[in-house]
């Protein structure tokens, strides 16, 4: 029986946001598959893609009908290894994912399928049982949601430039200098945070760069200036894996511009979100 999981994996967890969900979709996919007779059906893979898409936006859309917290931001997933892994590279960036969540499950799918797997319209229609006519209507109503004209969607990944850019931000935190920290901000820099329900957090949204900082600084003087921090790749972006002793409490990503500025901050406390990161797919 071949190995499916982590070719179906991107699908799962691209529309889900989560890599426990993608999992469990995936689970349920399979046992389905295995357990029923399958005649008929002449391309393995291509069926099992389109099961797991589908069961996706169910999923997908029962869950938006009953999380009702202010932020909700995906689960992390580490990328470090993705030259090694060619199935980590089809994880989107983590502040797409974050955008993403503008969509209802469909029109997330039909993005997804479009701008990351390069599918053509008549795959989509497919797929998710729906005309040509109607994949191009949901993909166009995506993008408007998502970007203004002509917006830059790539993100920076974790290099030198980053690398250092990120420890100058940390650095400033620890200094209490929020004049350097402010210029290493975008003016309308925004911040997230998403405790899960399970942990309260300072604020859930901040914006500008005089006011992210001040939280900055409260934050890490109040709960972290005994941590440790790691920087990692996640999801093809430069994040801060924050630990108490041993145990990983925060994952932090950021979005930085092409010009060296971070555009945005997004935090993961939610214990849940945290557990998986390390793990492989």
């Amino acid at each position: 029986m071949k190995d499916y999981q982590p070719i179906l994996f991107p699908y799962a967890y691209n529309i889900l946001g989560s890599a426990e969900d993608a999992r469990d979709a995936i689970q349920d996919v399979l046992a389905k598959y295995y357990s029923d007779a399958r005649e008929g059906i002449e391309n393995e893979k291509a069926y099992l893609i389109k099961s797991v898409i589908n069961h996706a936006i169910n999923m997908k859309t029962r869950r938006k009908r009953t999380v009702n917290q202010e932020v909700w931001l995906p689960e992390p997933v580490a990328t470090e290894s993705a030259d090694s892994n060619i199935h980590l590279k089809d994880i989107l960036s983590y502040s797409l994912l974050v955008l993403l969540e503008k969509l209802n499950a469909r029109e997330r799918a039909v993005f997804i399928l479009k701008e990351s797997f390069d599918y053509g319209h008549d795959e989509i229609a497919q797929i998710l049982s729906i005309t040509e006519e109607h994949s191009r209507k949901l993909l166009s109503r995506a993008k408007t949601k998502l970007f203004k004209p002509a917006e830059n969607i790539e993100h920076k990944v974790l290099d030198e430039r980053t690398s250092a850019l990120l420890q100058n931000y940390i650095g400033a935190i620890r200094e209490r200098d929020m004049g350097k920290l402010e210029t290493l901000l975008a003016e309308d820099v925004v911040f997230y945070a998403d405790g899960g329900g399970k942990l309260r957090v300072v604020r859930q949204v901040c914006t500008g760069a005089a006011e992210v900082a001040g939280l900055l600084e409260l934050v890490y003087h109040t709960y972290q200036s005994k941590s440790r921090f790691q920087l990692v790749e996640v999801n093809h972006q430069p994040a801060f894996l924050v630990y108490n002793k041993d145990l990983l409490v925060t994952c932090t990503v950021f979005d930085i511009s092409s010009e060296g500025k971070i555009l945005q901050i997004s935090t993961v406390v939610d214990p849940d979100k945290l557990k998986n990161i390390q793990q492989g797919l």
